[in-house]
């Protein structure tokens, strides 16, 4: 079995315990909690160094790594600072083992070496974007559960996950919180961007998917805010605005990645 093979395998495996806790008949932050969790965070880290060995690679199964590694690392330290986040921890883990398991399948796919930047800009840019994904993945997540939390109460039939993820007004406050740090770190992302396009073509901007797409969640994000803060907005309706923001940003990071690696590969 390759080498790569096997760090997959591990990584989504480390990913199981921590998706199971609802079968957990004490829901609490104890010392086990925590050691699943860091299982959790260590698997997928541990798979995208040894993927990497001192090189970035820009290949579909590496970025869906990434994307794991990144939501796991900031989501842990999220729970560490904040009260209600880790009840969380299943929906987080369970989402990252799938798309561990769709980047272990597409682990085949053609890897084009990363293009040369000007100065230190790549690595700034790529920080930011990833961390930009990670935090609005997990507030599409929080989303998520405020409309299983809504659902269970109406129709009185809550399950063990609905009774381990937080109340609907703890995921509206931490996904209100997560949606403007992701929008100024995404600010940071677009400008960022701009300097990279800029160092590379001599012009600031260049209009293809990936920027349109980006700049489109940018502007979604933006105005889910606004209205937030001004009118109230909340429940569903934000909930359905969230996971649209999260769609075009998965469309414009590993949504073109899928294309180029697969579809016209």
């Amino acid at each position: 079995m390759p080498e790569q093979t096997i760090f997959s395998l591990s990584a989504i495996v480390a990913l199981v315990p921590s998706s199971l806790l609802p079968l957990r008949k004490d829901h609490s932050r104890d010392m086990i909690f925590w050691l699943v969790l860091a299982v959790a965070v260590a698997g997928p880290v541990n798979r995208v160094l040894a993927s990497m060995a001192g090189s970035w690679r820009t290949d579909l199964s590496t970025t869906l790594w990434v994307t794991v590694a990144a939501t796991m690392a900031v989501f842990a330290f999220i729970t560490i600072l904040t009260r209600e986040t880790w009840r969380l921890t299943p929906l987080i883990s369970a989402y990252m083992a799938v798309l561990g398991i769709l980047a272990a399948v597409w682990s085949q796919a053609p890897r084009e070496p990363l293009a040369a930047a000007s100065g230190g800009w790549i690595g700034v840019h790529i920080t930011v974007s990833v961390t930009t994904y990670a935090l609005v993945t997990i507030a599409a997540v929080a989303a998520l559960a405020a409309f299983l939390q809504e659902r269970a109460l109406k129709r009185k039939r809550p399950t063990s996950l609905t009774r381990l993820l937080p109340s609907v007004a703890d995921c509206e406050w931490l996904l209100v919180r997560l949606l403007l740090l992701g929008e100024i770190v995404l600010a940071l992302g677009l400008v960022s961007g701009m300097a990279l396009q800029y160092g590379e073509t001599g012009t600031l901007f260049v209009l293809d998917h990936k920027t349109i797409l980006t700049i489109t969640a940018f502007a979604v994000i933006g105005g889910l805010l606004i209205a937030h803060f001004k009118t109230g907005l909340r429940g569903r309706k934000a909930a359905r605005i969230v996971l649209l923001a999260y769609l075009l940003l998965t469309l414009g990071y590993p949504g073109v990645k899928f294309v180029t690696d697969v579809i016209l590969a």
